[in-house]
C-alpha cells in the first residue's frame, strides 16, 4: 500500500465529525482556512519563531474497560492485566491523535497531554484522551517526522519546545511506561512490631521502588526504539484510580530527543518585570 492510500485509509477510520472538522481546517492545497490550538499566546509565538506553524488541535480518545485481576493479599506483585490495559488504552488514544495530525499533513504535535477520567457507566470504565496542537515546519516539510515517518509527539510546552530546537536538539516522540502494582497488606504481627517506634516499612518500600523502576525502564525502552539520545521533561505520576488503597499505578512519561547540531545555543537568562495595573 502506497503512502497516499495509507493516509486515506487512516482518515476514513476517523469519526465522521472529525473528518469534517479536519477537512475544514486543511482547506485546499496550500490555502489553509483555519487553525485551532490550545497553546497560550506566548507558546504560539515561540512555536512560530522556531519555524513551525500550528495547523490544528488534534485529539484521540479511547473508552476502555479495564479488566479484573486477583492479587495475593500479603504479596507484592505487578498486576500485569491492569498494566497492559492502561498502556493499551493510552496507546490507542495517542495513535488516533497522530492519525488526525496525519490528516492535517502535520510534521509533529506539541504540548501533548494525556488525561484519564473514570465514567459512571461502570467501576472499571475509563476514557483516555490525548490532545495537542499539530504543527508543520515552514522550511523543510517532513524533516522533523520520526524514524517511522510519523509526526513527532512532545509534551513540552511551547517555550521548552523553542529552547530545545535552539539548543541543537529535536523531539522524536513522547515516550511512556507504566506499571500497576499490588502493595502487600501488612499483617497484625508486623503492625505490632512497628507500633510506637520509628521503623522502615520494608515491604512497602520495595513495592513502590520496584514499580517505579519498571515504569521508568519501559519508558527508556521506548526511547531507545526511536533511536533517541535522551529523554527530557520526564515525570512519574502516581494514581490508585478506582482499585483501592493497595493497588497503584506509576506512569512515566517524557519526550525522547536527538541531537541535530553540535552548535548548542544557550541563550543567557534575562530579567523580566511584568507590568501590572
Amino acid at each position: 500500500m502506497d503512502e497516499d492510500a495509507k493516509q486515506q485509509q487512516e482518515f476514513a477510520a476517523l469519526p465522521a465529525h472529525a473528518q469534517e472538522r479536519l477537512a475544514e481546517m486543511r482547506g485546499r492545497g496550500e490555502d489553509r482556512r483555519l487553525f485551532t490550538s490550545d497553546l497560550s499566546v506566548s507558546e504560539f509565538l515561540l512555536v512560530k519563531e522556531a519555524g513551525f506553524d500550528p495547523v490544528g488541535l488534534v485529539v484521540g480518545s479511547s473508552i476502555y474497560h479495564v479488566g479484573y485481576q486477583r492479587a495475593a493479599w500479603a504479596q507484592n506483585q505487578e498486576m500485569a492485566v491492569l498494566t497492559q490495559a492502561m498502556y493499551h488504552a493510552r496507546e490507542l488514544a495517542m495513535t488516533r491523535m497522530e492519525e488526525e495530525a496525519e490528516a492535517l499533513g502535520a510534521d509533529g504535535i506539541v504540548g501533548v497531554r494525556l488525561e484519564v477520567s473514570h465514567k459512571e457507566w461502570g467501576q472499571h470504565v475509563a476514557e483516555f484522551v490525548a490532545i495537542g496542537t499539530a504543527v508543520v515546519h515552514r522550511g523543510e516539510p517532513r524533516r522533523f517526522r520520526n524514524k517511522h515517518d510519523r509526526p513527532f509527539t512532545s509534551d513540552l510546552s511551547g517555550q521548552d519546545f523553542y529552547i530545545l530546537l535552539r539548543s541543537g536538539y529535536r523531539p522524536l516522540g513522547m515516550v511512556m511506561g507504566n506499571c500497576v502494582y499490588h502493595v502487600a497488606q501488612q499483617g497484625v504481627g508486623a503492625a505490632l512490631q512497628t507500633l510506637g517506634r520509628n521503623a522502615e516499612m520494608v515491604t512497602y518500600t520495595q513495592a513502590l521502588y520496584d514499580s517505579r523502576e519498571l515504569a521508568m525502564e519501559r519508558m527508556q525502552k521506548e526511547a531507545e526504539a526511536l533511536g533517541a539520545k535522551g529523554i527530557v521533561g520526564a515525570d512519574v505520576h502516581e494514581n490508585s484510580h478506582t482499585w483501592g488503597a493497595h493497588v497503584i499505578e506509576f506512569f512515566a512519561v517524557g519526550t525522547a530527543v536527538e541531537e541535530i547540531s553540535a552548535e548548542h545555543v544557550i541563550e543567557p537568562p534575562s530579567l523580566v518585570l511584568p507590568l501590572v495595573d
